[in-house]
Formats: C-alpha cells, structure tokens, sequence
C-alpha cells in the first residue's frame, strides 16, 4: 500500500470510528496533512464502509453555498458530499442528540431529479439538470463534525463527508410552481426561531449551485439515479441542535420537522 493509499485509509478509518461511537478525533496528533484529492479519496472510503454495512446511496450535499456559512467556518470553496438511507431521518421523525459529536441544525433546500444523472459525463449540461428537477422541498440537515471542537480545514471536512449525519425533506413540490429566488426561510428549535433568512443566501438563487453540482460531479465522477436528492445548501448559519422540535418553514415550500431527544429510543 502506497504512502496515499495509507493516509486515505487512516483518515477514513478514525472518521469512521468517531461517528459510530459519536467520539471526537484529535486531527491535530498524529494526522496526516491531506491534499484535495486525498480528502475526497478518504471520503469515498467512508462512504464504502457505510456501504459495507448495508446502506445505500440517496444524492448529494453541496456544503459551504451561503456566505453565513463560509464566514461561520472560515472556508471559501463549495464542496460536496454523499447522502445515504442510513442518514434520512422521515419528516417529523426524531434523532437521539448522544448519537452525535456535536450536531448542529440548518435550513436547506431540497432538490429531487427525475432521470438517471451521470455527473460525468461531458455532454451532460446545466439544462439538462434543471430539465430532470421533479421536486423542491424544505429541509432539514443535521450536520456533525467529527473533529474536536467543529475544528477543521478545507480537506479535513472534505474527508468527513462535509460533515453528513442525518436530514429530513418536507413535502415535494413542483418546481414549476415557485420561484425559488428569494423566499423568507426560518429555523425554529423548541418554538423559538434560531435562525432565520431567504433563499437567497444560497448562491443568490438556489439553482445556481447547479453548475457547481455538475463541476464537482465531473470531476469526482459521480451520478445521480432517478429519484436521487441534492440538498443544494443552507440558507442560514448553523445552529447547535438542543432537545425539542426542530421546524424549518420556507415561504412557498412548505416545512419540514425533525426532534432531538435525549438518551432515549429514536422514534422511527
């Protein structure tokens, strides 16, 4: 095994280890520096090992599309991530806040397309994304780094995952029958509003991460099967997760509703 290939499996293991035991790294003992490439190469190996133990692949995440978000964790690249069945908490559904590090909630949109994506292929264009969209959605992502303190550099999230734990999407709506561009959004933990914003924040409309989507598709060589979702990013800073119902409310979208809970059984 090469020098790369050794630093991509350490990294992919310890990650792997931490979100099983919901046990914080220390990337700062004994953690080899990573380039780009070598993130992403750790990443698909964590999502292998998910794989191995039976889960499926659902869609994308985009991470880092509002500029709150940019400023909040000091990076200034998009960057994107893999879904899996293993993470999709159903609307109204509920998570057990130990399972985590320490998670955090965030507003987001969600897309849905309708045909089978190969991300990479050359002829493949935004048009025919925006052509394959069959549904927007409010949601719900639950992010959670696996590093010490939500400590980490543009390859360390990169590597896990872009910080994927769990999400939740709202009723689909036709995309034809709203424009996305600049609808109010909130986030609302234990009846109190925690965070709130528009569309907007996301690239200045939330279609134009759709180039972004297919650049990174490209040059990851990924796909999208028909019915796969993208979470195209959030509309506001993160907020950390606290018992209590978690409720994200998009003007023209419709909710989306999760629960944290303490120490108990997660409601399925």
């Amino acid at each position: 095994m090469s020098a790369h290939d050794t630093a991509v499996e350490l990294v992919a293991s310890r990650l792997d280890e931490a979100q099983r035991s919901a046990t914080p790294v220390r990337p700062q003992e004994d953690w080899p520096h990573l380039s780009l490439d070598q993130a992403y190469a750790a990443q698909a190996r964590l999502v292998e090992r998910r794989r191995e133990r039976g889960e499926q692949e659902v869609g994308l995440k985009l991470g880092f599309t509002s500029e709150a978000k940019m400023r909040q964790m000091g990076i200034d690249e998009l960057i994107i991530g893999v879904l899996t069945d293993g993470m999709q908490v159903p609307d109204g559904g509920s998570v057990d806040l130990a399972a985590f590090v320490h998670p955090r909630v965030e507003p987001e949109v969600a897309f849905r397309f309708g045909r089978d994506l190969d991300l990479a292929d050359p002829a493949l264009q935004v048009a025919d994304l925006r052509a394959a969209l069959t549904g927007v959605a409010a949601g719900i992502e639950l992010i959670d780094s696996r590093y010490e303190g939500f400590s980490f550099d543009l390859p360390r999230v990169v590597a896990d995952n872009t910080s994927a734990a769990a999400f939740t999407i709202g009723p689909w709506v036709d995309p034809a029958g709203v424009e996305l561009g600049d609808l109010p959004v909130t986030l609302t933990i234990a009846g109190e509003v925690a965070a709130a914003g528009t569309t907007a924040a996301i690239l200045g409309h939330p279609l134009s991460t759709l180039p972004h989507l297919l650049a990174l598709g490209r040059r990851l060589g990924l796909s999208l099967p028909a019915g796969s979702v993208v979470l195209a990013g959030a509309a506001t800073a993160a907020v950390p997760l606290l018992t209590g119902d978690v409720v994200v409310r998009v003007a023209g979208l419709g909710e989306a509703h999760l629960t944290g809970i303490a120490g108990g059984e997660v409601a399925p």
